[in-house]
């Protein structure tokens, strides 16, 4: 039985639309073809007036191909900008990355929903044991909405944590230039810094507990 069966069977209908990404599996692809399809969206939005430019931003669809090809601007921006932290901050779970900091966890492979859709339990899971054993909230957000979307996506955590009742790791993954970490017991935050290089996306990642030595 693998995860997604796992996880409907344990939950009932919490995972309708999600994605199993496996060490060494096709998340790598995920983040080629992101990329693509962002070097392939137009750059400018032409406007006679700022209220026609807010307008076109909120409604008019982007130019390309790909999965965000019926969004807006304005929504393509918020997906696009989260599924970036997302995959790129699972990734960085996967590679084991945040063992060498001294996180004591690894899952060969995460049940992750991308977009805004919201038809899973939460954005990452993982399952060991036949058991969620990981729940996880990712985001991408201003400065001045951190703290209350940090606080909103724990409350769902904290929520299921509960429900669920064997004390699930918890995660948040999100831009590392939105707020300061504050992770408490058996929840880390993972920080994702992306950055543009000649058409190439990077990303930088830490995670952040309070059972690991800063840097």
């Amino acid at each position: 039985m693998d995860s997604k069966e796992i996880i409907t069977n344990l939950k009932g209908t919490i995972l309708n639309n999600g994605t199993i990404y496996e060490e060494n599996g096709t998340i790598y692809k995920e983040i080629e073809d992101l990329t693509k399809i962002l070097n392939e969206i137009g750059s400018s939005v032409r406007a006679e007036s700022p209220y026609q430019l807010l307008e076109k931003l909120k409604r008019a669809p982007i130019e390309g191909n790909g999965r965000y090809n019926e969004c807006s601007w304005f929504e393509a921006a918020n997906r696009i900008m989260t599924d970036l932290v997302i995959l790129y901050g699972v990734k960085y779970l996967l590679d084991g990355k945040h063992n060498d900091k001294g996180a004591d966890f690894y899952f060969k492979e995460y049940v992750v929903e991308l977009g805004n859709k919201n038809e899973n339990l939460h954005d990452i899971m993982a399952v060991e044991n036949d058991k969620i054993s990981l729940i996880g909230e990712a985001f991408n957000v201003a400065t001045s909405l951190f703290n209350s979307k940090k606080r909103k996506s724990l409350d769902k955590l904290i929520k299921s944590a509960e429900e669920l009742g064997n004390n699930p790791i918890k995660i948040l993954i999100y831009n590392s230039d939105a707020g300061k970490p504050e992770p408490k017991e058996n929840e880390y935050h993972i920080t994702v810094k992306i950055e543009v290089d000649n058409q190439e996306i990077k990303a930088e990642c830490d995670i952040h507990g309070s059972n690991l030595t800063p840097n």
